[in-house]
């Protein structure tokens, strides 16, 4: 695709710049690790043994490790590497902890971790059409994601999203290291969350899904093991609870900042909860009109996270 600049109804081509160095990607995207990928920045360089970690994060949502490579050549294998990475970590989740600890000045706990959700995130300006195949199976824990830089000092970070597959990446490998891996990290669907839900509530779920979805591309859904998130922006603004007898939907913004005269809403900015934010709505509600009353309140949360 190609992109222009519009000055007086002329157009001048934006012109791609290269990046020269994977230092170069490893500086941009560790120094706006929140904004592109909704992650806290925990270390550089992190060596173990004879492995060297280019970037270490840490997804406070899924209270999980993420693994960052960054990569300007194409001859490596996305399979491989990525499940030495996470066999590594299963293997020394002391270090990473105590990594985490000493970064952050916390006091993070083996058990505070969802190691279940641990993932390794590669980065390049580009990927071979092998390596976008590679990941084309519904639970692994690998995401590749495309950098590219222009003249007009603008960047580009696109997520390669490939898994029209139902297949298992453990159906089709016979390594021990993917075996003994898969056995204790799992890649969570939107699926997982929709299977034995009473038809009325799945209904009720596609109609928040396709409002959601409306706004745009910046809209995504993002599965994790108690909820099904919606981020914009690389945050989340809302996440939903699906359950035999009811939808728990919870709005990521502050205490007393969203317009809710009708009271629809619970407050539980004190209360323990899987999602995020001080609002909560249960469904099902009083009345089919109310649905469109939740809307506006999707709305104004939307505008808030925009912010």
């Amino acid at each position: 695709m190609s992109t222009y600049k519009i000055n007086n109804e002329q157009l001048t081509l934006i012109k791609e710049k290269p990046f020269k160095l994977e230092k170069e990607i490893q500086n941009i995207v560790e120094k706006n690790l929140q904004t592109l990928l909704g992650l806290d920045f925990i270390k550089t360089e992190f060596s173990i043994g004879s492995f060297r970690i280019d970037s270490l994060a840490f997804d406070s949502e899924k209270k999980s490790f993420v693994i960052i490579e960054y990569k300007r050549d194409k001859n490596f294998s996305v399979i491989d590497q990525g499940y030495a990475y996470l066999s590594l970590m299963l293997n020394n989740k002391a270090e990473f902890i105590l990594e985490y600890n000493e970064s952050k000045s916390g006091t993070l706990k083996r058990n505070d971790v969802d190691w279940s959700q641990s993932k390794v995130v590669f980065v390049s300006p580009n990927f071979t059409t092998y390596q976008k195949e590679a990941i084309n199976f519904k639970d692994l824990p690998i995401e590749l994601w495309e950098i590219k830089r222009f003249t007009n000092d603008t960047l580009s970070f696109e997520q390669i999203v490939n898994r029209s597959s139902k297949e298992s990446i453990k159906t089709v490998s016979n390594s021990e290291t993917i075996t003994t891996v898969s056995e204790e990290i799992k890649v969570y669907s939107e699926q997982d969350h929709l299977e034995n839900i009473e038809d009325d509530f799945l209904n009720i779920y596609a109609e928040i899904k396709e409002f959601l979805l409306s706004f745009g591309e910046d809209i995504t859904i993002y599965p994790k093991k108690k909820t099904i998130g919606f981020k914009i922006g690389g945050k989340v603004f809302c996440d939903i609870i699906m359950q035999n007898k009811g939808i728990r939907l919870f709005l990521n913004a502050k205490k007393g900042t969203l317009k809710d005269p009708e009271g629809i809403t619970r407050d539980v900015s004190e209360v323990g909860h899987w999602g995020n934010g001080a609002y909560e709505v249960r469904f099902p509600l009083k009345n089919d009109t109310e649905i469109d009353y939740v809307f506006n309140l999707l709305r104004q949360t939307i505008n808030k996270n925009k912010e």
